[in-house]
């Protein structure tokens, strides 16, 4: 991972005007996306119905592998295979949780990345303990809304707009976050107009994306199976794999707007720029500060 000062200033070329972000992430994050799209890794997704294909399709277009493979038949064989799991628990139903269980425990045995996308983690008890329960098996990195991630750190239910958050910005669920953190020993991400990092002592800000991309269903589990990708090639370094993919991903985002007339052609010409993206483009809209 390349290191500079915090003071250092990235340019961005489309307000010509120097931007207080510092300028080793712009590279960072381009290091990680050329080594995905040379090592193609292999992400298994037990993922939502809604989000299937979403999921599927975003890591494609930015040169990873999916296997949405999520019955307990399969992990012993298939799971050892992969470089990153995801674990998202938006369709959630009883006769899935063994093998999410099972999957999260091969991969932390195997010494390899596991992610946990907690939807609506505070909608009902059932959903709660099985996300506490997942939490427990140490994932790498947790990804959420405001409310999800507050709904872990106090263990309690709360309200919930379905997988949208009742809280009105990732700032308000910062403590909750960098003590969940701290507790479970994961990276947390949370997502909002700034997607806030925190491995429990260092906090990130990643400022990239469009508010339209809240329009189109699974682009939160999308970035979640897309953070799997990326923490994969650089497992030791977690907070900084998840940054860059929070904001490569909202770079796609910001791409795909110039050219969408709305939620359905944002969600085509997002995945469009995750192919397309080049070095250029993403180094002078890489918005990332430490906070």
């Amino acid at each position: 991972m390349t290191e500079a000062s915090s003071s250092a200033m990235q340019h961005n070329d489309n307000d010509g005007e120097s931007n207080p972000y510092p300028a080793h992430w712009g590279p960072t994050a381009w290091a990680l996306l050329a080594d995905l799209r040379q090592r193609c890794p292999l992400v298994q997704c037990l993922t939502n119905f809604v989000s299937m294909d979403m999921a599927a399709n975003t890591l494609i277009a930015a040169g990873a592998s999916p296997a949405m493979i999520h019955s307990l038949g399969e992990i012993p064989d298939f799971t050892p295979q992969t470089h990153a799991l995801c674990v998202n628990v938006g369709t959630l139903s009883p006769s899935w949780v063994p093998a999410m269980k099972a999957a999260a425990e091969l991969m932390i045995k195997l010494g390899k990345p596991w992610v946990l996308d907690p939807v609506s983690a505070g909608a009902s008890g059932f959903r709660l303990n099985t996300c506490l329960a997942l939490v427990g098996l140490k994932p790498t990195v947790i990804r959420g809304n405001g409310s999800e991630i507050i709904a872990l750190s106090k263990a309690s239910l709360g309200a919930s707009k379905g997988v949208e958050s009742a809280h009105g910005s990732s700032m308000d669920a910062l403590e909750a976050a960098k003590s969940l953190a701290k507790s479970s020993g994961s990276v947390v991400a949370v997502s909002g107009a700034v997607d806030i990092v925190t491995d429990g002592n260092r906090v990130v800000g990643v400022h990239n994306g469009v508010p339209m991309m809240q329009k189109i269903a699974a682009t939160g589990c999308a970035v979640t199976a897309f953070i799997a990708a990326f923490v994969a090639l650089d497992p030791s370094h977690p907070l900084e794999a998840t940054a860059s993919a929070l904001s490569v991903f909202g770079i796609a985002g910001e791409l795909g707007m110039v050219l969408a007339k709305g939620p359905a052609s944002l969600r085509v010409h997002l995945i469009d720029s995750l192919t397309a993206l080049d070095e250029a483009a993403l180094l002078s809209r890489v918005r990332i500060t430490d906070m």
